[in-house]
């Protein structure tokens, strides 16, 4: 890309916009734009920027002037003014790559903030308990992301180290700085070594107008799935947290309502929440996360992908979707790899130990399956002695900078979260059973347990409870799936072997 391209382009869903280019974030915000769904007016600095960046160091300069130019549209379209003493504009800075790396890179929320935003926001608001909780919040994530201090504590109290800058637009340059460095953290790093991405890929990084589920009592923030991303159970799933913004939710620090707890306070948004995702689903032909926010009262939508989903879960979407008409079923068959079949048939718990094992604690099961190991505290202890042990991770929650951790583990458990916690995602894309939202107390009650973790049912068990041979199993999905692509010519060599082996 040469100078007289464009390093930023408007996600108004005017035009079509290539993942390769614009990340799977901003594709996403686009696309919501051009189906007419209400999503916060955002730009985005592009791959190709990301690039030029990493190899010399800086930014294009003409990208940091299209970028202060394409606030101008985010103002106009937002009706506030960026650092502006009424109706300030505060902005989210966010990653995404082409290939979705859930919570590998960095992020930036409620960028804009300094003393005279704090009381513009607390006159317009009549509350300045939410402008201070708001600066507050965008204080700790710069610190923390942007100067590279350690948290002290929750994040969301502030950490007192470090200073911020008080000029807006100099917060968003060192943010996108930030963003663009997080693609070369060691923990993205570890994922893309993981999954075999290249390193040379970059991301972009999305700049959408924050709207605020943290603002009042008909505020608050969801995840949505469109279908059970770990079960495949065709009814919806998504939990809820009222007056908090997404990072609580995702971060695991609040354990959620459920989405239907959202219903009885704000039944209007929630029935157009229902909606969208149901049409979501429809046009892309494919289970949905949502990220939402209502802001007092208003629905917004922030991003929707395709779910990250268990092996089991794979295999009954596949089916019921080809069923639905929603895919055929040669495309069904592309929906499940060799790996997700031979995990169908994981040995389970020996029925009549179970009669006698002893249950420690129960939560939300995340991610089907079991497994045995020794409980660690921490993701340093559970790849030193995931070398030569199984091990189980137990801890209050986790974040990116634990997935070495999670990749060493045989299981997970954490105290806090729900079934769309960092957690509960991560662990369904890599395969490894994971029970969250266990309660605080659970830190104590298993460490320096062995343990068996039932990741189907939400449950902890102590000492290493032994597992049956895997059964044949009288599965009408299977059998259905296993037909297909007998049939495909397409299908693959080794698909096929798994499939002959799980039948």
């Amino acid at each position: 890309m040469d100078s007289v391209d464009p390093w930023v382009l408007a996600l108004d869903g005017s035009q079509a916009l290539p993942r390769e280019l614009v990340g799977g974030k901003a594709w996403s915000v686009n696309h919501l734009a051009a189906l007419g769904i209400p999503t916060p007016p955002a730009v985005t600095v592009t791959i190709a920027a990301c690039r030029v960046y990493l190899s010399t160091g800086a930014l294009p300069e003409q990208a940091w002037e299209q970028l202060q130019s394409a606030l101008q549209a985010i103002e106009r379209r937002s009706g506030r003014t960026f650092g502006g003493a009424t109706r300030p504009l505060l902005l989210s800075v966010r990653s995404g790559a082409a290939r979705s790396m859930p919570g590998m890179m960095d992020t930036v929320l409620n960028l804009g903030i300094n003393e005279a935003v704090e009381r513009a926001l607390a006159r317009e608001s009549g509350d300045p308990v939410f402008a201070a909780d708001t600066r507050l919040r965008f204080e700790a994530d710069f610190r923390h992301i942007v100067l590279g201090h350690p948290v002290l504590g929750d994040p969301v109290l502030g950490d007192p180290s470090g200073s911020v800058p008080a000029d807006p637009l100099e917060q968003l340059r060192r943010a996108v700085h930030a963003v663009f460095d997080s693609w070369h953290s060691a923990r993205a790093r570890v994922y893309r070594a993981h999954h075999g991405l290249s390193h040379e890929a970059g991301t972009a990084v999305t700049v959408q107008a924050m709207v605020f589920g943290n603002l009042d009592d008909r505020s608050g923030t969801g995840v949505l799935f469109s279908r059970n991303p770990a079960s495949g159970d065709p009814l919806p799933l998504g939990e809820w947290l009222p007056r908090a913004q997404g990072e609580d939710l995702v971060s695991g620090r609040r354990t959620p309502q459920p989405i239907e707890a959202m219903q009885a306070t704000l039944p209007g948004p929630y029935r157009e929440l229902l909606a969208f995702t149901r049409r979501l689903e429809r046009d892309a032909r494919d289970v949905q996360d949502v990220e939402f926010t209502v802001e007092a009262g208003r629905l917004w939508l922030l991003q929707c992908r395709s779910a990250k989903r268990s092996a089991r879960a794979a295999l009954r979407l596949a089916v019921s979707l080809c069923e639905e008409g929603l895919i055929s079923k040669a495309e069904a068959v592309q929906r499940l790899t060799p790996a997700q079949v031979q995990a169908l048939r994981e040995p389970r718990l020996d029925p009549d130990a179970l009669a006698g094992a002893l249950q420690l604690a129960s939560g939300t099961g995340a991610c089907p399956g079991f497994a045995r190991g020794q409980a660690v505290m921490d993701s340093e202890s559970a790849v030193e002695r995931g070398e030569n042990e199984d091990v189980i991770l137990v801890c209050r929650t986790t974040s990116p900078e634990d997935i070495h951790g999670m990749l060493a583990a045989r299981g997970i458990v954490t105290a806090l979260g729900g079934a769309t916690s960092h957690a509960a995602v991560v662990s369904r894309e890599i395969g490894v059973p994971c029970v969250v939202g266990c309660g605080e107390a659970v830190l104590e009650i298993l460490k320096g347990r062995r343990l068996t973790v039932d990741g189907q049912g939400g449950r902890i068990f102590d000492g290493l409870v032994p597992l049956a041979a895997a059964t044949r199993p009288d599965d009408p999905d299977l059998r259905r799936f296993t037909a297909w692509a007998r049939e495909d010519a397409a299908a693959s060599p080794a698909l096929l072997a798994a499939l002959q082996a799980a039948s």
